[in-house]
């Protein structure tokens, strides 16, 4: 008896550990994290971390709207994140439980806003620019020293995407980055919804789509890094990933970024709590974590994106946080554009359009 008391007890006890047990779901873009930083919160808090990738934000979108998507926190960017509040995909922040909230910066919070007013469901991650990686040296060669390589021209005018077409282009598959950054090239507004607008961006790329070895949203950060391809139309923290990894491969790789003189995206990147989050404490306790000065710098330097805050400046590397790149001067923020989401019937428009440029067809 005494026995089958002990066993009984042994039992109880161990299913109240696994209910005791604390985990947050994580779905978050590829290479956007410190990895230790997971680790660091795993040991504070006792909190277990599983965390998920992907590399678009229609993938996230589709398992959002589809519900019971078994994620705590998820990471949409600016139109998406607006879509998605529309649609009632998230619980609102609890923001007596982030006490943090105060070191975030309060411009980016405010061009946040536009997608999400009062910023009542996200906090900035990160932020950055959509613009045009590329090979130093292999530029020059083929273009000569004095092209000017800060346009999009670049890789929209077709004789000049032809002589790069040997040594490698990938760009972004990605319309509601390409499009938006890509429109003032023919004097629209980022956020223009014009579908006659929309047309002459997609029109352009479907005439040098050929050119293009690939559309693909994280492919490009190693393929630039290893010599494989010389221009990227990409994400700056991706390029920047790029230049680092070549600089540790001492592969003799230079890879510099510009943002095109005509203008381009500035996007963001944001923590949201799905609506049907099973864990949600848990995903406000790691918003607020990652909210800490020195843990949100720690994950700029790793993935080398400006972040959304303010008081993490004094713990960046120098050479990120003096980049221009990276953290742009104000010369070029003037330059940039912010765009919001498309409504429903437009957003099929491009979707059909995309196809056409991905496919040929």
């Amino acid at each position: 008896m005494a026995a089958v008391a002990a066993a009984l007890l042994a039992a109880l006890g161990a299913a109240a550990s696994a209910a005791e047990e604390r985990v947050v779901n994580i779905y978050n873009w590829s290479d956007y994290i410190d990895p230790t930083v997971l680790d660091a919160f795993t040991r504070e808090t006792g909190i277990k971390v599983v965390y998920d990738t992907y590399d678009n934000n229609e993938i996230l979108e589709t398992k959002l709207l589809a519900g019971r998507s078994g994620y705590d926190i998820v990471v949409p960017s600016g139109p998406y994140l607006q879509r998605l509040i529309r649609a009632g995909a998230f619980l609102p922040l609890d923001k007596t439980k982030l006490k943090n909230l105060g070191n975030l910066w309060p411009e980016v919070s405010s061009r946040l806003a536009v997608y999400d007013p009062g910023n009542a469901y996200a906090v900035d991650y990160m932020w950055g620019t959509t613009g045009i990686g590329y090979n130093v040296a292999a530029l020059r060669e083929r273009l000569g020293a004095g092209a000017a390589l800060n346009s999009w021209s670049l890789v929209l005018n077709p004789a000049s995407a032809n002589r790069l077409k040997e040594c490698g282009i990938m760009m972004l598959d990605s319309p509601e980055d390409l499009i938006p950054s890509m429109l003032p090239a023919f004097g629209a507004k980022a956020d223009s919804k014009r579908w006659d607008d929309l047309t002459l961006v997609t029109d352009a790329l479907y005439k040098v789509r050929g050119t293009v070895r690939k559309f693909h949203s994280s492919e490009y950060i190693q393929a630039l890094a290893n010599g494989d391809i010389c221009v990227a139309v990409g994400y700056s923290g991706d390029v920047m990933q790029a230049k680092r990894r070549a600089e540790e491969a001492k592969n003799g790789i230079e890879i510099a970024y510009v943002v095109p003189k005509e203008g381009a995206l500035m996007w963001f990147d944001t923590f949201a709590i799905p609506k049907d989050a099973a864990h949600p404490a848990e995903a406000l306790a790691f918003i607020d974590y990652m909210m800490r000065p020195e843990v949100a710098a720690a994950n700029t330097n790793f993935v080398a994106y400006a972040s959304g805050n303010l008081a993490a400046k004094r713990f960046v590397k120098p050479e990120i946080l003096n980049n221009p790149g990276i953290y742009p001067d104000e010369a070029t923020m003037q330059r940039l554009s912010i765009n919001t989401a498309w409504d429903d019937r437009t957003q099929r428009f491009v979707t059909r359009l995309w196809t056409r440029v991905r496919t040929g067809r």
